[in-house]
């Protein structure tokens, strides 16, 4: 199988299903090509060490802005990327982007309990709107932020680098298209060992939302119900820690169950003091494997015990070129703000099955 990168992000920007499409597909809308402007909405670890770094390999959307409350910050990524001082902004002016050409496009890199205030905030300036994953701390958070974007006539897209992958796109590919047979068994994990930075805001309730379930078991939830094709209907969990003396406001370990009308249940795990990260699927006739499955580097699919070579993309690149060309073109979002809402709905019910131990309707 052939992968042009061009071609790749402008079919994954579409919906579309195929990975290949004419290089001259744009040519029929007569759009003229241009690089949109995105500022970065905090300045932590993923800015820093994916993002930035992504956008210097974009072809649709370039680094023109920040927000962020350091100053060292500021200086130190004005100087690196070249970044004007008109287009830096802290959160106590972020409103103000409003008046800003050079950026069409912020990309929420926040705690997750900030996602709703800043997602909506661009939303009014009039622009653009990426946020992290999960999209918030709760569902009726979800349906604000996509609400303010629908009034203000923007675009939403949420973090979700994962459906723009190749690897995780053949996944659902063969799932939709049921090539070895119907789904009989799902199941997937995602975690990992937490041993320092305790002061890390993940590790903390309000700003997080939750435990490991919001970082980690979101990228099973949103990979099951891709692979299934269908939302799950009900949810059975259960939650245990044991290192009490780290974990003191949020969950360690999740165990949850998703389950289907077609009468299939995805057996699913989250933890801070595991080490996972895979998404299989048993059909009739083959089972197939992602493993790894939700990391940053190279993903490695197995079909009936062997890989499908399907190479590398920088995620983050292909996601944000993507949303660009949804801006451009003026198409609908594949990680759109209902992906989020939908993972956000299962979320809920999780902790309160969990927390009841009783079978919860989604």
């Amino acid at each position: 199988m052939h992968f042009d990168r061009r071609s790749f992000i402008r079919s994954t920007s579409l919906g579309l299903g195929s990975l290949a499409l004419p290089k001259d597909i744009f040519s029929i809308t007569g759009q003229t090509e241009k690089k949109l402007g995105i500022a970065l909405v905090g300045l932590g670890s993923y800015s820093a060490g994916r993002l930035a770094p992504a956008l210097q390999e974009t072809e649709y959307i370039k680094l023109t802005g920040i927000v962020t409350g350091t100053p060292e910050k500021a200086k130190d990524w004005a100087e690196k990327y070249h970044i004007k001082t008109e287009n830096i902004y802290t959160y106590e002016n972020y409103d103000s982007i409003k008046d800003n050409p050079e950026i069409d496009v912020v990309y929420i890199v926040l705690p997750n309990g900030m996602h709703a205030e800043y997602t909506i905030r661009g939303a009014q300036a009039g622009k653009h709107v990426i946020c992290e994953k999960p999209m918030a701390n709760s569902v009726r958070e979800c349906e604000e932020m996509i609400a303010a974007c629908k009034k203000a006539g923007v675009k939403l897209q949420i973090g979700y680098r994962l459906l723009y992958e190749p690897n995780n796109m053949e996944m659902e590919r063969i799932c939709r298209e049921k090539e070895y047979g119907d789904i009989r068994a799902v199941e997937s994990s995602n975690a990992f060992y937490a041993r320092d930075d305790w002061d890390n805001w993940r590790f903390h309730h309000e700003l997080a939302g939750g435990g490991p379930l919001m970082d980690m078991g979101v990228y099973s939830i949103h990979g099951v119900r891709h692979a299934m094709g269908s939302e799950p209907v009900a949810i059975t969990a259960q939650s245990f820690n044991t290192r009490k003396e780290k974990f003191t406001d949020i969950e360690e370990t999740l165990y949850w169950q998703m389950y289907f009308d077609s009468g299939v249940v995805a057996n699913c795990m989250t933890s801070y003091s595991a080490r996972a990260g895979h998404l299989q699927v048993h059909t009739d006739q083959a089972s197939y494997r992602l493993e790894p499955a939700f990391g940053y580097g190279p993903l490695k699919l197995m079909v009936k015990g062997e890989e499908v070579k399907i190479p590398h993309t920088n995620h983050q690149a292909v996601q944000m070129d993507a949303f660009a060309r949804n801006i451009l073109d003026n198409t609908e979002v594949v990680a759109s703000g209902t992906e989020g809402l939908n993972d956000l709905k299962v979320i809920e019910a999780i902790y309160k099955a969990a927390k009841s131990g009783e079978k919860v309707m989604v």
